[in-house]
């Protein structure tokens, strides 16, 4: 059928069609240029009665495919249709039953022929899967999990570590099944707080540092983190029974004491809001009733604060000698000990201190900061997100995560956290705390990424985003896994429907995508930017896409293709409703 080159053009070559006749079905087919010392691959893109049109896509050399071509074919030279295992150099191996080779789908070209890819070019790397509502995405997130475990002969993956952020609660029927293979396990969490019998997502409150509670309390503004770092060192210091912390608990109450006499205010204020202070925070040595002596008469510290007919309070300074004798410190010269452990109701009155500690209360912008942060944290101790930050272990970050995985039956392979139960700020805040627990505890690990943990999440694009985080807490925790997780194992998985609504940080650092129907004019162009080198023929199908079919790319395949994907046994629940089945019961 292939004659002769007519005409070359960058990499487009036109070959005369000696059948005279256009052999349709070959369209898409791939073709190859032998020569002596290399192989040269190209698609056919257009077919017509006298000619042929090729694009060429690379080189085979040493029985390996590599993409491009620096040199077009000889003149004379001829090709042909390409044969089975040349074509595996491209499609990848089928040898499926390989712990090297993950099983993907079917070609949409050739009949029965097995898309596959590298387990470590696919999944040492960043990767996004994307696709409208109802293209196939959720099915295949879930065949392409059950691949990992189903298609094995060799051996199982006992030692993965998958996390799959469940926005919608739809993958634990398709992924519970997993559990019946040998020393493998399927380990779930909820946030539905009715089910009692079941996980409850829970992080021991006192894992949260400054910018995680920056991110609970939805800070807006630096100038608040100080105001959150000294909250926890309140907190440590009132919760601690360290004696040498506890000599601090005097000072710091007698400085909050000083500055309220100091404040120009009303006797009567200054009155009511030292009770205030002592009522809810004091020690054995300073407190409402500890004695101020004198010589010939002893006084508790309320009796000096009684104000006369004149409306004053004569005794203050008795008051303002006895508070001198504590020394002076600082909460910059405090150090919070690693092993601290705290409640948010300890957080919240430590908060409440700070209302009045450091001069807040004679600074309205200040104060107004902090007191919306107690606010918001007020509203979540009476809400039941307060359940997800009780935890009656004292435990380590290291040992909770190691506890994560654990089953009855050993460790979980797979970990599913179902956030169906929570809206989605909350949600949002949640994932961002996690992610950062994971990554930060791989990038502690003696030997580095030898504990690799995949973080697949649902509806990235409500979570991963170009937010505020940088300007407020210095860093997107989405974005600095991107950049730094893969060399520690920690590997990001964006599951979207709108990539034009993800962190552009994160998208540009994925370098693998399966990307299911595509409608939104953005985000088709999006997907066109990441994707240069392919043809304009292939983004074009993409609206066209049957559900469950996606183009795959990136640097676990060796070439763009569209792939169609098996169906997951069993299904998720993310099907459509059956409108038949509910209208006329």
């Amino acid at each position: 059928m292939f004659g002769k080159i007519i005409s070359a053009t960058e990499n487009i070559l036109t070959v005369e069609n000696l059948k005279g006749e256009p052999e349709t079905n070959l369209l898409n087919y791939h073709v190859v240029f032998s020569e002596p010392e290399r192989k040269l691959v190209g698609e056919i893109v257009s077919i017509n009665n006298q000619a042929v049109t090729i694009m060429l896509i690379g080189e085979i050399k040493e029985n390996t495919f590599l993409p491009g071509v620096n040199k077009k074919p000889a003149p004379g030279t001829t090709c042909r249709i390409i044969t089975k295992n040349e074509l595996e150099l491209l499609l990848g191996s089928q040898d499926i039953g390989s712990k090297q080779t993950l099983l993907i789908g079917t070609s949409n070209i050739y009949n029965n022929f097995k898309v596959s890819a590298n387990i470590n070019d696919l999944f040492s790397n960043h990767f996004a899967i994307i696709g409208n509502t109802g293209s196939g995405k959720s099915c295949g997130v879930a065949r392409l999990i059950q691949n990992i475990f189903y298609h094995n002969d060799e051996a199982l993956p006992t030692r993965a570590h998958i996390i799959l952020f469940d926005v919608y609660g739809e993958y634990n029927k398709a992924l519970a099944n997993l559990s019946a293979l040998p020393d493998i396990n399927f380990k779930s969490y909820t946030t539905d707080l009715s089910l009692v019998d079941n996980n409850i997502i829970s992080i021991p409150p006192y894992f949260l540092e400054v910018d995680d509670l920056a991110l609970l309390l939805e800070a807006t503004d630096t100038s608040q983190l100080p105001i959150i770092e000294n909250a926890l060192k309140l907190a440590y210091i009132f919760t601690s029974q360290d004696p040498k912390v506890n000599e601090y608990k005097n000072d710091i109450i007698a400085k909050s004491l000083q500055d309220i006499l100091a404040s120009g205010r009303s006797s009567t204020q200054v009155r009511d809001q030292i009770i205030a202070v002592l009522s809810q925070f004091n020690t054995p040595t300073l407190n409402l009733d500890t004695i101020i002596a004198q010589p010939g008469y002893n006084r508790t510290l309320k009796q000096c604060l009684n104000i006369d007919a004149q409306g004053k309070m004569n005794s203050v300074g008795l008051v303002v000698d006895f508070l001198e004798n504590f020394t002076k410190i600082t909460l910059d010269k405090i150090v919070i000990n690693s092993g601290f452990v705290y409640t948010l109701d300890d957080l919240y009155k430590a908060f409440e201190f700070a209302l009045i500690n450091e001069g807040i209360f004679t600074s309205t912008a200040v104060y107004d900061k902090a007191n919306v942060l107690k606010v918001r944290l007020q509203s979540i101790i009476n809400s039941n997100k307060k359940h997800f930050f009780e935890y009656s272990d004292i435990i380590t970050k290291e040992e909770y995560i190691q506890k994560f995985f654990q089953t009855a039956k050993g460790n979980a392979q797979l970990v599913n956290l179902n956030f169906s139960h929570i809206d989605d700020r909350f949600a949002k805040i949640l994932t961002k705390i996690y992610a950062k627990l994971f990554f930060t505890y791989t990038t502690k690990l003696p030997k580095r990424a030898s504990f690799p943990i995949h973080l697949i999440i649902e509806e990235a694009h409500r979570y991963v985003q170009n937010d505020s985080d940088p300007s407020i807490i210095g860093y997107n925790i989405f974005d600095r896994i991107t950049k730094e997780g893969r060399k520690y194992g920690t590997i990001l998985g964006l599951i979207t429907q709108r990539p034009s609504e993800l962190s552009k940080t994160a998208l540009s650092q994925c370098s693998n995508f399966l990307v299911f129907r595509m409608f939104h004019p953005e985000d088709v162009d999006i997907i066109s930017a990441m994707s240069a080198h392919i043809a304009e023929e292939n983004l074009a199908r993409l609206k066209t896409l049957r559900p469950g079919s996606a183009l795959a790319f990136g640097s676990a395949f060796k070439i763009p293709a569209i792939v169609k994907l098996d169906l997951p046994d069993p299904m998720p629940e993310s099907t459509n409703a059956d409108l038949i089945a509910n209208w006329y019961q």
